[in-house]
């Protein structure tokens, strides 16, 4: 098998002044990716119109050096070269970048990125005032631009598949739309049978916890839970998210005076994203092989600590001194548990729902923006058809636009066909810790007595430090020894609340 240096030296040569030029393109993204940040937590109300110019700048940049004619010639080259394999996997991945966004004008790029960003603040406005005709036309435009977008890429092809492929290229819309089948199917009696369930859960926090507690515990968790502050910072923001590199991977969070869960769970969520960011290896920063594995993967190391760590009974038999000391409450560890797995169908909000009623907000989200894209569904129905499907899948209507269709930031951002990757990581994550709890043998304990080491390090030999150079489905082979499957989280699902509601 050929390796780096045995390559021939003409072709080595080729290689590095691809890998250069692949470098220069990663680091353009990610300082677009320090401005979006900068936009969303720090950036004064006014710096809008300057902010949608830079970072459109950045945008076409980004554009014209994926596109490069130099860059076309030199994978015509690399592709039928003895490449180690790693080198083949950078190959592959800019391959698959290079020829959507050669199909895609650069003015168009330069279009999307000056509405996404003059978005944000018409987004933030209408929810504050609860108005979402002051999003409509914004809205609208956004969903021609995609669809112009997917157009670009394949005219011939359904636009919200090729949309999808933007954050999973591999395991295909149809392995998503099977998987949300799947677990409609499964969760839905399930949370039937919980409400007629005689059960009420625990809920040891009442009354109102002031910012500045709720933040000192969740700066304590991610200490409990091993995050790298010397590499990360944590900021507040009115969606929470986390973004970054493997040297700089930051998280931000959002409180509720009434709900100190709620960031709780948010903050150990967005954690999950940031390790998976510090766990890419630091010598392939600039290659694919020091990026992650797109969204769905990503996703799954959120899901997989936000909940089969945070809430789990282990965790809470460890945790649960840390709560009491900052918040004051007094519980049992298995009321906190309790506290934290409370089915609530009647919760509005997505990135505050429960384990099992997220996906229902997952599918209504699935199902609005495909139809947007498709044309079948007009902006100025997405009020009522959110309502609607709240009513039908959670039983629950929102009085509210704020409550309602505006919630999420994704769409001002222009991710259409992000929202089905949700499900697969949560999916994915079941997987992914049954395979380590085999590998490692009493997680269990070692959640209890505050020992995250095993757990890490297993993710990071596992899929961390892998970056891109495996597709999705490979990858999800190479950590677990199976193709993905939905198997492990319905079992995971039924099972855990079934012994909680006793249903």
């Amino acid at each position: 098998m050929a390796t780096e240096a045995d390559a021939e030296p003409e072709t080595a040569d080729t290689y590095e002044q691809f890998r250069a030029h692949v470098e220069q393109l990663t680091y353009v993204g990610d300082a677009a990716g320090v401005l979006q940040w900068d936009q969303e937590v720090m950036m004064p109300e006014e710096g809008t119109p300057a902010r949608s110019k830079q970072s459109a700048a950045l945008s076409t940049l980004s554009h014209d050096l994926l596109t490069d004619d130099d860059v076309a010639e030199w994978l015509d080259e690399l592709e039928g070269a003895d490449l180690a394999p790693e080198q083949a996997a950078v190959v592959r991945e800019i391959r698959r970048q290079h020829d959507r966004a050669a199909k895609v004008p650069s003015d168009l790029v330069q279009r999307i990125s000056e509405a996404t960003s003059n978005a944000l603040p018409v987004w933030k406005e209408a929810k504050a005032e609860d108005d979402f005709e002051i999003y409509a036309d914004t809205l609208e435009k956004l969903v021609q631009l995609k669809r112009e977008y997917a157009e670009a890429i394949d005219p011939d092809r359904d636009p919200y598949a090729v949309l999808f492929e933007e954050y999973e290229p591999y395991l295909g819309l149809d392995t998503a739309e099977a998987a949300l089948e799947d677990l409609r199917d499964t969760l839905v009696p399930l949370i039937d049978d919980i409400e007629d369930s005689d059960v009420t859960l625990a809920d040891p926090f009442e009354g109102s916890y002031d910012e500045a507690s709720q933040e000192d515990l969740v700066r304590s968790a991610l200490d409990y839970l091993g995050y790298d502050w010397d590499r990360g910072r944590l900021d507040t923001a009115p969606h929470p998210f986390s973004t970054g590199t493997q040297f700089d991977a930051r998280v931000t969070t959002r409180f509720d005076p009434a709900d100190p869960l709620g960031a709780l769970s948010s903050t150990i969520h967005e954690f999950g994203h940031a390790t998976y960011t510090l766990g890419l290896p630091d010598e392939h920063y600039g290659t694919p092989l020091g990026e992650s594995r797109d969204l769905s993967v990503h996703e799954s190391q959120s899901r997989l600590w936000e909940n089969h760590v945070g809430r789990s009974r282990p965790f809470w038999e460890g945790f649960a001194p840390t709560v009491e000391d900052h918040l004051g409450t007094s519980a049992t560890p298995r009321e906190y548990y309790e506290a934290a797995n409370t089915v609530h169908p009647d919760n509005l909000i997505r990135v505050e729902a429960d384990e099992l009623t997220y996906h229902m907000h997952i599918v209504l989200r699935f199902e609005i923006e495909r139809d947007l894209i498709h044309g079948d569904l007009d902006v100025s129905e997405v009020p009522q058809v959110w309502n609607d499907k709240m009513e039908e899948y959670l039983g629950v209507r929102p009085e509210t636009d704020a409550e309602g269709c505006l919630q999420d930031i994704h769409w001002s951002h222009g991710s259409f066909g992000y929202f089905p990757t949700y499900s697969l990581g949560s999916v994915l994550a079941a997987q992914l810790f049954a395979a380590a709890e085999d590998d490692i043998g009493d997680l269990d304990g070692q959640l209890r007595d505050g020992e995250f080491d095993d757990l890490h390090g297993w993710l990071t030999d596992s899929v961390h430090s892998h970056g891109a150079r495996y597709e999705t489905d490979d990858l999800i082979e190479e950590a677990t020894g199976e193709p993905f499957t939905a198997d492990y989280f319905l079992e995971y699902a039924e099972s855990k609340y079934r012994n909680l509601y006793d249903c």
